[in-house]
């Protein structure tokens, strides 16, 4: 189905708008043009209440609700009481859910008593991507990328341990990337005194860092090919699809402890959550990269391909099951 486009054409920054399918009353007035609602991602914005309407009213037409759980903390809020709220209402209201990890599913039954079936993330990048070679291994290049300082990113003790670790390590380098946005008065994401801190570390020997605006796809896939190794500065979150597209390229990925990352792909994982950082933890996960022979293996475009269409067929057979549990088969 087309996404519907808002009436005024409103957006957000990149393009997007929030799903009208989430709005009241559409469900109602289209539900004869689909069979199953799948909900991912794109409801941050909705009220609690307003997403008990669209579930009741998938209710009234018999039909399934299927639900990723991609997010148990949203990455995007300081404090977790919204989302988890919104998480009550999708998760008991579901036919069937899915999540990522067994982590996940395992802390879904703990919390809500539900199963969830686990369906591995897919690949990020295409095919064009897999067949291109990686550049040349002659640097080390550890890459912290601040985006824009969403609310789950802790980036300065991250790039402070790091940029003594590479210091102490021949040939590394600390490459330290920020969105020009932070410093623009006018934008949502203002934030001149943390992208201040973040520049002076360009002082320090080995350390590179780069203000610029978002990234392109292919701008993007660049970047992460020329690392060795991209770290991920969460506090809290619960998967990544960066991670994914990092292993795609062959980049290793040195991962915190909150959340699950360390169950999606093969990662260094370092202590670090809401609570407490473990420095000695991401130097030791560094040096381990750093000693390994280079450059990392990479997965082949056949075997993640058999992968994604092994994803499609799982979730055909989930749609038909929810279908069977509501009668409509």
């Amino acid at each position: 189905m087309p996404d519907p486009v808002p009436a005024d054409g409103r957006t957000v920054p990149g393009g997007w708008w929030p799903p009208l399918m989430l709005e009241p009353g559409w469900v109602t007035e289209h539900h004869h043009e689909f069979d199953v609602f799948h909900v991912h991602f794109g409801f941050d914005a909705i009220e609690p209440a307003q997403l008990e309407d669209i579930v009741a009213e998938l209710d009234d037409h018999r039909i399934p609700l299927v639900y990723t759980v991609h997010d148990l903390r949203n990455p995007h809020h300081d404090t977790p009481g919204a989302h988890e709220k919104q998480l009550d209402v999708l998760i008991r209201g579901a036919t069937e859910l899915i999540t990522l990890t067994p982590g996940a599913a395992a802390r879904i039954h703990e919390v809500w008593g539900r199963s969830a079936t686990v369906v591995p993330h897919p690949h990020v990048v295409e095919k064009e991507w897999f067949d291109r070679p990686r550049p040349a291994e002659d640097r080390f290049v550890v890459g912290v990328h601040a985006k824009s300082l969403r609310a789950n990113m802790d980036v300065l003790p991250v790039v402070e341990t790091l940029s003594e670790t590479i210091g102490s390590l021949p040939g590394a380098i600390l490459r330290i990337d920020l969105h020009d946005e932070i410093f623009d008065p006018g934008n949502h994401w203002y934030a001149p005194d943390t992208g201040a801190a973040l520049t002076a570390f360009v002082d320090r020997p080995g350390v590179e860092v780069l203000v610029h605006p978002y990234f392109s796809d292919d701008e993007l896939w660049r970047y992460l090919s020329s690392l060795t190794v991209s770290v991920l500065p969460y506090r809290f979150g619960t998967h990544s699809g960066w991670l994914e597209a990092c292993h795609d390229l062959g980049t290793a990925v040195a991962a915190p402890s909150c959340g699950f990352y360390g169950q999606q792909q093969p990662c260094a994982v370092f202590e670090f959550d809401e609570h407490r950082f473990d420095p000695d933890s991401l130097d030791r996960g560094i040096r381990d990269l750093y000693h390994r022979p280079r450059p990392l293996p990479r997965p082949a475009w056949e075997s993640r391909l058999a992968q994604r269409r092994n994803i499609a067929r799982t979730h055909r057979d989930l749609y038909e099951r929810a279908l069977r549990e509501r009668g409509r088969s």
